[in-house]
C-alpha cells in the first residue's frame, strides 16, 4: 500500500504543480482557450486556485520527504479533494460534462492518498 501511495502522490503533485503554476503565471486570456471556466471568474480567483493547487502539490511531497510535519500530506490531499469538488461543480454549472470524468479521477486519487496517509500507512 505504501508503494501505491508513493506512486500516486508524485503523480498528483506533478499534475497539480504544473497546472497551479500555469494558473499563477499566465494571464487569464491565455488560459481561456484550454480552461474555458476562467471566463466566469476574476483573474484573482484564477490565481488563488493556482496557488492552492501549487500548495497542495508541495504538501503531498515535501512533508513526508523531509520528515517535517508529515501529517500535512493527507491534509494536502483532502484540500485537493475539495478543489476537485469545486472544479466539478463549476464544470457542471457550465454544462461542461467532458472534464467531469477527469476531475473525478483526480478526486478519487487524492481521496486514496488522504485515506492511505491518514489510516493505512501514515507518512
Amino acid at each position: 500500500m505504501n508503494l501505491a501511495l508513493w506512486i500516486a502522490q508524485p503523480l498528483l503533485a506533478i499534475f497539480f504543480g504544473v497546472i497551479g503554476f500555469l494558473k499563477l503565471t499566465r494571464p487569464k486570456d491565455e488560459l481561456a482557450p484550454r480552461m474555458t471556466w476562467v471566463e466566469d471568474v476574476e483573474p484573482s480567483t484564477v490565481k488563488l486556485i493556482g496557488g492552492l493547487e501549487l500548495a497542495g502539490a508541495a504538501g503531498l511531497i515535501l512533508p513526508p520527504v523531509t520528515g517535517i510535519l508529515p501529517w500535512l500530506a493527507p491534509l494536502a490531499a483532502v484540500g485537493l479533494v475539495l478543489t476537485m469538488v469545486g472544479a466539478m461543480a463549476a464544470h457542471a454549472r457550465r454544462r461542461e460534462y467532458r472534464p467531469l470524468a477527469f476531475n473525478l479521477v483526480l478526486l478519487l486519487l487524492a481521496a486514496f492518498v488522504a485515506y492511505g496517509r491518514f489510516v493505512v500507512a501514515p507518512a
